[in-house]
């Protein structure tokens, strides 16, 4: 029962009406099982309206887990990226001369003299060569497709990191031979999907000896037919000043090199040789995975606050129904304070209900669109816990009108309405 009787001074001398004390009545407090059921009362008398009410807390959670959960694999995608391809990768190209329009070009042996670098451990090099790719000598030669046709280093795929999906990369026999290698984009543009195949060239036919694999780090290759540095010289007339000079170091090393760079290849003009950090892209991008996801996340906040208000509706409706139920309890005893914490108990159970299947449905979405995509599933812990604890703060909220509202009621008024 909501109250006990004790007794006090009955055995005391001069027992009577002036020397016996009135019996006072405590209210007893309910013990948390206590405090679970009555609050669990109202959820399980009405489950298609709890199932309901929760939905809309359900859909907000949901959305919030799946946007970080998105966010979160796509980076973790980029990152897995960075640790296979290094950040270890500095590019040399021609910068800006003195005088404005000057054309800047490398020296021809400036993959030897980076090569010397103290920490360089791979160097390659690639040249821009004034000629188109066609399928035949049929096509117009306007129609380039935006396919560069470069020169390139037996070394430059190593320094890449790169592979071959099909065929052969450049070598010291092939290289000195009419043999191109296409980059990935390049080879689909051209519609060749295997080696063997020829392409046209300056004024002759070259051979398709490979095929790469895409290069995160190097889009300008994989839109570009390669050619051998020596065939290059022999058959299209390069006169072996290379565009681009690629250069993998140490680690520790790479800020060394990077400063170095510049003034290694051209001393009297480093300013005429600009350096760059491809990976920097790869990073910014992996930094900024999540900054398109703002918006998503505001609709997922305003989502889990309308679901706050069905939840808040809900229990007020549940108050105006109970109004029998509330005139009883109070009648036999339950103080304002226990109606209150029974409907507060209600409203959190609600939301942590919606809390917990949004969760289990972010996660879920966050699975499925990593599965498809091919991304490692990440679903951050703190999203989950920052979820759910959100949708607790808003039971919270929801249920503190509603549980005040109860706990005013008279019983008398409450028992006579019912």
């Amino acid at each position: 029962m909501a109250f006990q009787v004790t007794s006090q001074g009955a055995s005391r001398a001069g027992s009577g009406a002036a020397g016996r004390e009135a019996g006072a009545l405590r209210a007893r407090r309910l013990r948390p099982r206590d405090v679970l059921h009555v609050g669990s009362a109202g959820l399980r008398s009405r489950p298609m309206r709890v199932v309901l009410s929760a939905l809309g807390i359900a859909i907000g959670i949901a959305t919030m887990i799946a946007v970080v959960g998105i966010s979160a694999s796509s980076q973790a995608q980029l990152l897995q990226r960075l640790d296979a391809l290094g950040t270890n990768m500095l590019v040399a190209k021609p910068g800006e001369g003195v005088f404005s329009g000057q054309e800047v070009k490398l020296p021809k042996d400036a993959v030897g003299m980076v090569g010397r670098i103290e920490g360089v451990e791979e160097t390659g090099a690639s040249a821009d060569l004034r000629h188109t790719v066609r399928r035949s000598q049929l096509i117009p030669e306007a129609e380039t497709g935006g396919i560069a046709v470069k020169a390139a280093t037996e070394g430059l795929l190593g320094v890449l990191r790169g592979t071959t999906a099909s065929g052969i990369w450049l070598n010291a026999a092939n290289g000195r031979y009419p043999s191109v290698v296409l980059g990935h984009v390049a080879a689909e543009r051209l519609g060749i999907d295997r080696p063997g195949r020829q392409v046209w060239i300056g004024h002759r036919y070259f051979t398709v000896v490979g095929i790469l694999d895409p290069l995160p780090l190097a889009p300008e290759i994989e839109r570009s037919a390669l050619v051998g540095w020596e065939s290059a010289q022999r058959l299209l007339g390069f006169d072996g000043h290379p565009t681009a000079v690629y250069e993998r170091s140490t680690d520790a090393s790479v800020r060394q090199v990077q400063r170095l760079l510049a003034p290694t290849i051209d001393p009297r003009n480093p300013q005429n040789v600009a350096v760059s950090d491809p990976s920097e892209a790869l990073k910014a991008k992996a930094a900024t995975e999540g900054a398109f996801s703002t918006l998503l996340l505001g609709l997922g906040g305003i989502a889990l606050l309308v679901g706050g208000v069905g939840v808040a509706n809900t229990m007020i409706i549940s108050v105006l129904e109970r109004r029998h139920e509330i005139g009883l309890r109070r009648s036999l005893g339950a103080t304002r304070g226990q109606i209150r914490i029974q409907f507060v108990t209600e409203s959190l159970m609600l939301s942590g209900l919606g809390g917990i299947a949004g969760v289990v449905l972010g996660g879920a979405a966050t699975a499925v669109y990593a599965s498809a995509g091919g991304l490692p599933w990440v679903v951050p812990p703190w999203a989950a816990g920052a979820g759910f604890v959100a949708t607790l703060a808003i039971g919270t909220v929801a249920g503190l009108y509603p549980a005040v509202r109860a706990a005013r009621q008279s019983p008398t008024l409450a028992l006579a309405a019912a």
